[in-house]
């Protein structure tokens, strides 16, 4: 099964690609060469910081493109999916017990990020609210625990 991802999670990673290709590899490469001007490379912490460097970018580049490519990228404003719970909605709950409200945007592994309220469509709150509607009442097993969240408003912006 091909990995989803939206098609604003796309959008970012192929930016995040093309700075690390154009902006971030080229800066390494100066700087390592830099750091071998400098004599001795056994002693030269600049230049093995800098191979470290070029060992993450150069990582990264790998994953961002064989993730790219292997990705079902959807259109979430294509689904017609109502007011109901599917890959790509936004959804605002309420916590049951204190009404305290929350929004997420379920979306694929690869996108998600829990500070942009970016949930992973494998995460414990996407699978317990995948399935149902607005309205409908949700029971979350995560490590901390089980809580209740009442499902207030689904939709699909972009």
């Amino acid at each position: 099964m091909r990995p989803p991802l939206t098609m604003q999670g796309a959008q970012r990673l192929r930016a995040e690609l093309d700075q690390l290709k154009s902006v971030q590899r080229p800066a390494v490469i100066h700087a390592i060469a830099e750091a071998r001007a400098h004599g001795d490379l056994k002693e030269n912490a600049e230049y093995h910081a800098a191979r470290d460097q070029q060992s993450f970018i150069e990582g990264r580049i790998k994953q961002l493109e064989s993730e790219l490519s292997h990705a079902q990228v959807i259109d979430i404003r294509a689904l017609n999916a109502g007011k109901k719970v599917v890959f790509g909605a936004t959804v605002v709950l309420a916590d049951a017990d204190t009404a305290e409200e929350k929004r997420y945007q379920i979306v694929g592994d690869l996108e998600a990020d829990i500070k942009l309220g970016l949930i992973a469509i494998s995460s414990p709150v996407a699978r317990a609210l995948i399935g149902k509607h607005e309205g409908d009442t949700a029971t979350i097993e995560a490590p901390a625990g089980i809580s209740e969240y009442d499902i207030v408003s689904v939709s699909y912006d972009a």
